[in-house]
């Protein structure tokens, strides 16, 4: 006689990831370690607030920059200049701590017969916030998807940022700001553009 063999439903997502109920349970040891009780009245919803929480804090993995940035626009008029989009807010998470990194992103690029919706560029800084992350890797990031989608004549991004693993730990440093930069092409090469950059960014704030 065959045995009979049934197939449950795994454990984990069809991308390898930890179930729901599993990253719910992760947060109820958490709470132990830390030394309270996750029964009681207040945390008992807790590990699913939490596990909610991080799937939208953490939902720039189920994004790709080339999806956003895909569509661009050719009928520019011949404009040709600086496009910049500064001070755009953004969270992110310190991949060493987990801990909140909370700043403005800079991006300029020169175009090279196509553009881009201005929406997209702030939209491609969610995605690789929404990830944990060093600034430096971030800042690298954004220049590399702008310029492999758009192809421009050079990009340039700028990050300001405050670290809470500086903020709330360790140093104790409240107020302190990173600052990162990252250039290609023209950018990159010519002091000038560079520095002209800089001063749009710094210039009519």
């Amino acid at each position: 006689m065959d045995a009979i063999v049934k197939n449950f439903p795994s454990q984990t997502d069809v991308d390898g990831r930890p179930s729901q109920k599993e990253a719910e349970d992760a947060v109820r040891v958490l709470l132990r370690w830390a030394g309270d009780d996750p029964q009681r009245e207040g945390l008992i919803d807790t590990p699913t607030r939490v596990a909610k929480a991080y799937k939208e804090l953490f939902s720039g993995y189920d994004l790709a920059a080339e999806d956003v940035l895909g569509r661009t626009f050719e009928e520019v008029a011949g404009f040709d200049d600086v496009v910049l989009v500064k001070d755009i807010a953004f969270h992110s998470h310190c991949e060493h701590h987990m801990l909140p990194v909370i700043g403005r992103a800079h991006v300029a690029y020169l175009p090279e017969g196509r553009v881009l919706g201005l929406s997209k560029i702030a939209r491609v800084v969610d995605i690789f916030g929404r990830r944990l992350q060093t600034q430096e890797s971030m800042t690298a990031q954004i220049a590399a998807a702008i310029n492999e989608t758009l192809r421009p004549r050079g990009a340039a991004v700028m990050i300001e940022a405050e670290h809470m693993c500086m903020a709330m730990r360790g140093v104790l440093k409240q107020g302190s700001t990173t600052l990162t930069t990252t250039f290609t092409g023209t950018f990159k090469t010519d002091a000038a553009e560079q520095a002209r950059f800089i001063s749009m960014v710094r210039g009519f704030r």
